[in-house]
């Protein structure tokens, strides 16, 4: 059986079939459509290497199926920045060192992005630690991460970005 689901994939409207409806969201990002930069980690919903939004929330799309995703809206790492400028997040990560061997980046940043979407950060780097703590980094750049936030969260308040 072929089930036929609509996706809109960084801005993209994508008709994919699926001869398998246990497909994750990380298996067809990564395996049908080429799209690398999210990262599959522990492929059990607990590192969080695999965060993209979806429908602008922040989910762990190893434990999601793609067809239930049906008419969803999908940004992965791919779809963060324009050409020729980094997004505010990826720009606050490298200024504070947000990164060490750069695997839970990609997923480190679009949670950030969420995050800061939602409006709940404020300027406490407790909570924001709370808020990012479905989000593993093995070499514990912690720190640097919070303060990227903290930094990004700014940067897109100025420019007006926060909601987008």
């Amino acid at each position: 059986m072929i089930f036929s689901i609509n996706l809109t994939i960084n801005g993209d409207l994508r008709r994919i079939e699926l001869d398998d409806p246990r497909v994750t969201l990380l298996d067809l990002l990564r395996e049908r459509l080429d799209l690398s930069g999210t990262k599959k980690g522990c492929d059990r919903g607990q590192c969080g290497a695999c965060t993209v939004l979806v429908d602008g929330r922040r989910i762990n799309s190893c434990l999601a199926l793609a067809v239930s995703l049906d008419g969803a809206s999908v940004e992965t790492i791919e779809s963060v920045g324009r050409e020729g400028a980094l997004h505010p997040v990826q720009e606050a990560f490298i200024a504070h060192d947000g990164f060490q061997c750069g695997f839970c980046t990609p997923g480190q940043i679009m949670s950030a992005i969420g995050l800061i979407r939602e409006g709940q950060a404020g300027d406490d780097p407790e909570r924001i630690r709370e808020l990012m703590s479905g989000n593993i980094c093995r070499c514990g750049a912690y720190a640097g991460i919070t303060e990227a936030v903290l930094d990004a969260q700014k940067a897109m308040a100025g420019d007006g970005r926060a909601a987008a």
